[in-house]
């Protein structure tokens, strides 16, 4: 009886929109600059905040689309970043404030290349799939957690950072926009579907970096993941953030 009712409780929970204090914190675009740190000529990691509402929608694959999934954005590496199933890219002020402590400087806003610095949701531990309706008509979807890359830690400047990063195991996420709209600072930020499985952001990132042994259960999320990252799953592959 008690399994029956926690799956009962599970499967509301999966279908109700969950309320909270969560909300967009600000909304950050590039400020481009020359990339130093790849064969891409210019980079867009360095993001500031807007203090208009910014237009939010699916950008493309990859290969022919137009990068970011806010309009006035930029992706300067759109071999490795951007696209549909990395549209916008969220990271909490809580996870920021974390580093500040850990680095010893302050971290504005947009200092880890985020579109969409958060507060008061808990980014690594939602679920792959997990939606949220952001402000009245936005819905986006969790896809992937960030991977860090040469050019993240050639802006952090930190000797080691890939590998402290890639320890703490607080990536942020990627998302896919369902529901294309308008994005501001101060938007509510409300779950508004939960898939039936367990795993969270961080967990797919710890088994894609430092705990291959994990893979197998990421597994259950299969059909949430992008197509790369299912590939990787299945096939037992990581990366490397030596």
């Amino acid at each position: 009886m008690r399994v029956r009712e926690w799956s009962l409780r599970r499967l509301l929970a999966s279908r109700v929109m969950t309320k909270s204090h969560a909300r967009v914190l600000t909304v950050n675009v590039a400020h481009v600059m020359p990339n130093p740190h790849k064969t891409a000529a210019v980079t867009g990691i360095d993001k500031r905040p807007t203090t208009e509402p910014v237009h939010v929608r699916p950008p493309g694959t990859k290969a022919d689309g137009l990068g970011s999934g806010l309009v006035g954005d930029t992706i300067g590496d759109g071999v490795a970043h951007g696209g549909d199933d990395q549209a916008v890219y969220a990271y909490a002020r809580e996870d920021l404030d974390h580093w500040e402590r850990e680095l010893g400087r302050r971290l504005a806003p947009g200092s880890f290349g985020e579109n969409l610095t958060t507060e008061g949701i808990d980014i690594n531990r939602a679920l792959i799939g997990e939606r949220w309706t952001v402000g009245d008509e936005v819905e986006l979807q969790i896809t992937d957690p960030r991977i860090p890359c040469s050019t993240f830690r050639g802006w952090i400047g930190v000797r080691g950072w890939l590998k402290t990063f890639t320890a703490a195991a607080m990536p942020g996420a990627y998302f896919k926009v369902l529901t294309p709209g308008p994005v501001a600072a101060g938007d509510p930020i409300v779950v508004s579907h939960r898939p039936a499985h367990d795993v969270t952001v961080a967990l797919v990132f710890r088994a894609l970096t430092r705990e291959p042994e994990l893979l197998p259960s990421i597994l259950p999320a299969v059909d949430d993941l992008p197509e790369g990252t299912r590939s990787m799953a299945i096939h037992g592959r990581t990366f490397s953030t030596s």
